[in-house]
Parts: C-alpha cells; structure tokens; sequence
C-alpha cells in the first residue's frame, strides 16, 4: 500500500509549491553515479560536510524545507540531517530523536538490525535548523511531520528500497506523529520510550508510578534526599548561585536560583528513574549526610547547570510544543514535600519560555487524535518502554483493530529501553518485526534455523556506532537519544 499511495501523498504536499525548490533527483540518477552526486543532485540540498566511518559514507546535509507547509511560497529554511550511507540496494531507517541531531556517525538499533542505510533529521526550530525570523506558531506536530514526508519523497527515488521510522523517547513520539499523518510512507515504525500524554490534568497514572517504582527502601531514600535539600534549602542555593556567577551563567526563565533550586530538586526523583538504575539506588547518600555529599549528589543525578538559561534555551522547542500540543506530566506534590515549596506554578512547560515567545493555550485534541489513531488504525508499529521509565507511565497502547502491532516493555529498563533488553521471546518477536518491515527478514539466513534464531541482527555491533546514546535533558523532559 506504501507504494500505491506514495504518488497521491506526494501531490498532496508539493502541490503549490513553486517557489520553493522540489524533490525530483534531477538528471544525476544513473546508477554509476556516486551517492554523494546522486543527493545533492536533489534541488535544494547542501552538503556540509562529509565525515569518514568505516563501512558506510557519512554526510551532514541541508535541506531547504518550507516554513508551513500549507503556503509553501511565504519562505523557507534549512532543515539539517545526516545521512548514513550503506547501500542503495539496501532499506533505509528514518530516525528523528526529536531535538538537535548529532553530527557524529551513530546507528540506531533498527539500522543494526536491518543492517540498513539511516537519515537522521533534525527537528524543525531547533538551531540551526530554525527560520530567522521565527514564527513560532508553524511549530507543531504536523508541520514537523510534513518535514519528515518531503525528505522521505526527496530521498525515496535513491533508496527505493523498505524504509522504517525510528526514534526514541521525544523522537519516539515524533516517529508516531509521522506516521499517524503519512500513514504509508513507511513499511513500519519502531518508537522507543515515547510518552502518551493525553490528559495533562489527570496526574494519577505517574502518582500511582513513583508509589510503586523499584523498593520502598529505594523509594525512601531518594525522598529522603529530595526532602533534605528543601530543609537546606538556604545553603544549597547560595552554592548554586556562587557556582552560577563564576561561570557566568544566568536565571531569567526561572527569575531567580531559588526558583531554578526548586525545580532541579523536584526533578531529582524523576530523574533518578529516568537515567539511572535501580541497582544503584541504595548507593546514594542518606538523608543525614552533609550538605556538600548531598548537592553533589543531585547535581550528579538532576544537573544543576540543566537549569540555568544557558542549559536551557537550547530546549525551547521542546518548551513550547509541550505547554501547546505535547502535553506534559502532572503530579501531586508528594506528602514528603508539603509545606516545604515556594512556586506552585514552576512546573510549567511555559515557565521554561521566553517571554518574547507568545505560547498560544494547550491544543487539548492534538494528543487524543494521536492516541486514538495508534488504538485503532495503526499498523507495523512496534513501541518498546522501560519498566522503571517515569515516562512510561502513559505509554501508547494498540487496540485489536491495530494490525501488526506491539507493545513491549522491558524489565527493569530505564529510558534507554531497547528491544535487545526485552525477554527472549519478546526480543525474538520485535526483532523479527523489524526484519520483515525492512524487507530482509530471510537475508543470508540458513532454513534449518528456528524463527528465533532468525531473529537477530544483520550487522555485527560496533562500538563506535552503536555505543549507547541517551543523552541527559533538563526539566522532566523525554530524554534526547541518538
């Protein structure tokens, strides 16, 4: 169906669209022609560089995209994304985390498992991939997602090959959003640790999380420490704020470090389940240990300098799509807490904002659509989350009209959940998946074996490209991998 329909979807966004360039490969497609020529053939591409990896040939690339796609004549920008050359032979993984992409050669997991090419784009307003001027209102999930369908029908008469969309935690989300819009440019979709934030003002799926998370004696003692900050409070944020002056940073957004402090403390038991494991918990200090053991400690685990301007400008898009389409988790103040915070509003994805930037209300459908879609009409779409993950307390859900879809979850996992972290049975089914979507599921593989033992990897590891790849973000926001 991807490739009957890909003609109509096509039309659908370039119809209009003088003035900006188009997505034919022009006359460089002969098959001798080297890739390199081949892409910056297509009109409006830009090759910044090109960096040497073994095995494959890499290229950080600009692509002229336009501001909204429904008036595609009132301007354009530069999109930036990477490409990681393997074959033309061979399928190709979209990957999107959502954010700012890496400049470096890294592949995702499904790209090992395909042994496939991959493009990795850049979200649109994340710099340098951002109009100038900005006109923040063309920063949505659509909008992001007609990014992703150009670039695919730009690229796709190179790699004509099975395409898979990937992402993980906000590119796992963006990945969803692709494929909800432009439901058949791709053969399938794997989202890692995406969050499914459909109802911002019910707080009980990440109350009833963070009551139940790991051990209770694990529990306590990282509420210990979040409460023993607040009751030192006073020298903690003198720390911070000497700490901040001599590196010159500032506190706009937050107005003050006071009100910077209480966020980061409030992160810190969130961001402990984010990033780290549950192994590790009862190594951290106790509640009674002295003042420099303790701010050392959050600042391991939360990163004082993550809330200060200069760490979190960078994540104003993110900011800003969560307080007007993403949505964002709520929850109670913890009976450890009360009495002890000073901001009650501070939580807010639009205290992170600058005020220059007007941040229309919260577009109360958008998510349910998504959540609706995924229950109902998707298909090939595999969603992976980490047991001891905070955001996957909402995690998406397939209903039995979704064909060809999973949810998996694996144990103990954080927000670095794989599928090579899933139970054997579970890593054989979405590894299998992967393959199928991908088109490769019998590559060089001996008949006599089991389905299981089909199920594995195409390409051996490397540890320069498959290194782990998630990221620290501030704010509770969904990690950036890749």
């Amino acid at each position: 169906m991807r490739a009957a329909l890909r003609g109509v979807l096509a039309l659908s966004v370039l119809v209009g669209t003088a003035g900006v360039a188009t997505a034919s490969a022009g006359a460089a497609t002969a098959a001798e022609a080297d890739i390199k020529d081949r892409i910056l053939a297509i009109d409006g591409m830009r090759l910044i560089e090109e960096k040497p990896v073994d095995g494959y040939r890499f290229f950080v690339l600009g692509y002229e995209q336009p501001v909204d796609h429904n008036r595609p004549s009132e301007g354009t920008f530069e999109q930036r994304f990477t490409l990681l050359h393997k074959s033309e032979d061979r399928p190709t993984v979209f990957y999107t985390s959502g954010y700012h992409v890496s400049t470096s050669p890294r592949r995702s997991e499904p790209t090992r498992i395909a042994d496939a090419n991959q493009v990795s784009m850049e979200y649109r307003f994340f710099t340098p991939s951002r109009p100038e001027p900005a006109d923040w209102s063309k920063l949505d999930i659509w909008q992001a997602a007609s990014d992703q369908h150009r670039l695919f029908d730009a690229l796709n008469d190179i790699y004509d090959e099975n395409w898979i969309s990937t992402g993980g935690s906000k590119g796992g989300m963006t990945a969803t959003y692709y494929r909800r819009f432009y439901p058949d440019d791709m053969d399938g979709t794997v989202a890692y640790v995406a969050p499914n934030n459909t109802n911002v003002k019910n707080n009980t799926a990440y109350d009833r999380f963070f009551r139940n998370v790991a051990t209770e004696e694990c529990r306590d003692r990282l509420n210990g420490i979040q409460r023993e900050a607040l009751l030192r409070r006073d020298e903690m944020v003198d720390r911070y704020t000497t700490w901040a002056e001599e590196k010159g940073y500032t506190f706009e957004l937050y107005d003050s470090p006071d009100r910077a402090f209480e966020v980061v403390v409030l992160d810190f038991v969130w961001a402990y389940f984010q990033y780290q494991d549950e192994d590790d918990c009862l190594k951290a200090p106790k509640a009674d240990a002295s003042t420099d053991e303790l701010y050392d400690y959050i600042d391991q685990v939360s990163g004082f300098g993550f809330y200060t301007d200069q760490g979190m400008t960078p994540y104003t898009p993110y900011y800003y799509q969560a307080a007007t389409e993403l949505g964002y988790p709520t929850v109670r103040t913890p009976n450890h807490l009360k009495g002890l915070l000073r901001y009650p509003d501070v939580y807010h994805p639009s205290e992170a904002v600058p005020d220059e930037i007007d941040v229309p209300e919260l577009d109360r459908k958008a998510m349910k659509d998504i959540d609706r879609w995924v229950r109902k009409s998707s298909s090939e779409m595999l969603f992976v989350n980490g047991e001891n993950d905070p955001w996957g307390a909402e995690p998406f859900r397939v209903g039995p009209r979704a064909e060809d879809a999973y949810v998996f979850t694996a144990p103990g996992a954080n927000h670095g959940a794989n599928i090579a972290q899933l139970p054997k049975d579970e890593k054989a089914v979405a590894t299998e998946a992967v393959l199928r979507w991908a088109g490769v599921a019998d590559e060089a593989r001996p008949p006599a074996r089991s389905a299981a033992e089909k199920a594995v990897p195409l390409a051996p590891f490397d540890a320069q490209l498959d290194r782990p790849a998630v990221e620290q973000t501030p704010f509770a926001l969904p990690g950036r991998l890749g």
